[in-house]
């Protein structure tokens, strides 16, 4: 079988399985974002390369671990700021539209599943969008924030209240939002299939949900550039892009192009 047949061969299982679920769930990682110019933090040359991560208990103590944490916190909003969601995003936003999945799970804190048009995500390491006050709890622009770090402030406070602020997204040490993992794992526990998509799926807990699904009978589709530890577990496994091999998926189901082309 040629390479370009096997290929096809894979859309039509995963547009074939999503004709016949009811309940699929996508669960997303950094892979799908470093096709809108996104780094992975984790490869050569992104953040953590660079410098040691803060962990969130070393981030309430020392004052020290602040001013670091910042200084990467900067850096990597550079990096966020002006992305656009790409095609991945986008077809996921459609399938959600047509009723073929009922939501997203992502570990991403960039906000691009939200910017493409999905409605229901899962933002399970929080988001980048807000900063917030450890002691009052008040919100904040990080676009504000960032201007203070490039203006030489190097560790922001709550203009309310004095407090420290920190941005939306959960940190190493920090758990994870109780609500938002509660619910993603009730959607593992009924999903009838879960489509694993840009993740190394090395990252605990989240990556645990995949083989969640697995586990309580759900099919596994996986589509990642590099191999995984569940790769000998999934149904389907795709290592082409994911924006070209979504839109492809797509294309097989006959879906409106509610948003890809936009």
């Amino acid at each position: 079988m040629s390479a370009a047949s096997s290929g096809e061969k894979l859309i039509a299982g995963i547009a074939g399985y999503l004709s016949e679920s009811r309940k699929a769930v996508v669960f997303t990682g950094a892979g799908i974002s470093t096709e809108s110019g996104i780094p992975d933090f984790r490869s050569p040359g992104g953040v953590w390369s660079r410098y040691r991560p803060v962990l969130y208990q070393d981030f309430l103590a020392s004052e020290k671990a602040q001013k670091q944490y910042w200084v990467m916190k900067k850096e990597g909003y550079r990096e966020l700021k002006g992305a656009k969601p790409n095609d991945g995003h986008r077809a996921l936003a459609t399938l959600e539209a047509a009723g073929r999945i009922v939501a997203v799970i992502t570990q991403n804190i960039d906000g691009l599943h939200k910017d493409a048009g999905s409605k229901r995500v899962l933002e399970l390491h929080g988001t980048s969008r807000h900063c917030i006050c450890l002691e009052c709890g008040a919100r904040c622009d990080p676009d504000l924030v960032q201007e203070r770090l490039e203006a030489g402030v190097e560790v922001p406070r709550c203009d309310k209240c004095g407090g420290l602020l920190k941005s939306g997204t959960v940190s190493f040490g920090q758990a994870l939002p109780a609500d938002v993992l509660t619910d993603a794992i009730e959607l593992c526990i009924q999903t009838d299939l879960m489509l694993a998509i840009g993740s190394s799926l090395v990252v605990e807990p989240a990556a645990s949900l995949p083989l969640q699904a697995k586990h309580n009978g759900a099919r596994l589709v996986i589509i990642n550039k590099t191999e995984t530890p569940l790769d000998y577990l999934a149904d389907i496994v795709v290592r082409e892009p994911i924006g070209e091999t979504l839109t492809r998926v797509i294309k097989r189901l006959r879906l409106p192009d509610l948003t890809i082309d936009q």
